[in-house]
């Protein structure tokens, strides 16, 4: 069986982040209202929180990878 270390993954630029931290910083950065019009989903457009926004994107891939995947683009834009 393959053992698996934290340091697996030095290049994924999500490595060390957690999905609340990827979630904060994009509500910090767009806030809840645009983050809700780009990526349209519930948790962020009907009483959005940190708390029930995780819980959902734990539970749904799709719109998991979304987030991710906006975060990415977010950081790249920065830089």
């Amino acid at each position: 069986m393959k053992q698996y270390r934290n340091d697996s993954q030095p290049n994924n630029p999500l490595h060390g982040l957690t999905l609340e931290t990827i979630v904060t910083r994009l509500v910090e950065h767009y806030g809840w209202d645009e983050l809700g019009h780009i990526i349209d989903i519930k948790c962020f457009n009907n009483e959005p929180g940190i708390k029930s926004s995780l819980k959902f994107l734990r539970k749904t891939p799709w719109a998991r990878e979304k987030v991710e995947d906006l975060y990415l683009r977010s950081v790249e834009s920065e830089g």
